[in-house]
């Protein structure tokens, strides 16, 4: 990056940009292979920005584990907090593309459209969305955003969340989508306790009126649920009792997911 671009984005930023965050990245994004380690004033020239002004970056940067400063050079390099992120970020590649052929299975054995999704704060986002290629199916899209607290693959990263977690979902509010939501804060801990005994967790027309859902949880190495995967479909073609005779192969799927993640069962 050129010294005039890097000092035009620290004078003058972009409509809603914070210039100390723009600096603060181009900061971090200097070092690479090459370049492991390097100083206060080498930083300065190569984003034409004051030392005293770097100096600060690096600092709050080094507190906050996103840079380490070598004790017998002075220099900086990158700190273990960028490779913490950076092992969130692949482990949301990883389900994702471990996923999608099994996810292929399940949706072509029973018609119906199968769905990985994982929690965002209080929503659930869609990573896939493997469409039945019936006439009559769920339209979610990859990225859509869905309330937790209402859908299953929601209800089932949320009963395996901590208490924090479930918490700031209640505070939020659960503000009613159909007639059948649940709303009631106590009903909704019950419901989230069904969810952890039976393995899996089941949306009746609680997220989208005439759409019901099935879904179980998926594990990293750890144990850890990170991920649920979902099989949908329209009232008319699913009931109650085929979602839980459809629930065995949703977490069967869920389960082999989880050991190509390296999740080994007790």
């Amino acid at each position: 990056m050129s010294t005039s671009r890097a000092s035009a984005q620290e004078k003058d930023p972009p409509s809603g940009r914070l210039s100390s965050v723009t600096s603060a990245l181009l900061v971090l994004k200097v070092f690479s292979e090459d370049e492991a380690e390097i100083g206060i004033s080498s930083l300065a020239k190569r984003l034409g920005l004051a030392k005293s002004t770097v100096h600060r970056l690096a600092v709050t940067l080094a507190a906050e584990g996103f840079l380490e400063q070598n004790p017998e050079t002075g220099r900086y390099r990158l700190g273990l907090s960028l490779f913490t992120l950076g092992a969130l970020a692949r482990r949301r590649m990883d389900v994702s593309n471990v996923s999608r052929p099994l996810l292929g299975v399940l949706r072509d054995k029973f018609q119906e459209a199968a769905t990985l999704a994982i929690l965002s704060r209080t929503a659930i986002m869609y990573l896939h969305n493997l469409e039945s290629g019936q006439a009559i199916g769920i339209r979610s899209y990859i990225g859509d955003l869905k309330p937790a607290f209402c859908t299953a693959e929601g209800r089932v990263l949320l009963a395996y969340s901590p208490p924090t977690v479930v918490a700031e979902v209640v505070k939020e509010g659960m503000a009613a989508r159909t007639g059948k939501t649940i709303t009631d804060p106590e009903a909704f801990q019950r419901a989230l306790d069904e969810v952890r005994l039976a393995g899996y967790a089941i949306d009746d027309e609680e997220s989208e009126a005439g759409m019901r859902c099935v879904a179980a949880p998926v594990r990293d190495i750890s144990g850890k649920v990170i991920a649920a995967v979902g099989l949908a479909g329209p009232t008319q073609r699913l009931t109650k009792k085929d979602l839980r005779a459809m629930a065995p192969e949703v977490c069967a799927t869920a389960d082999a997911i989880s050991v190509r993640l390296g999740w080994r069962p007790r």
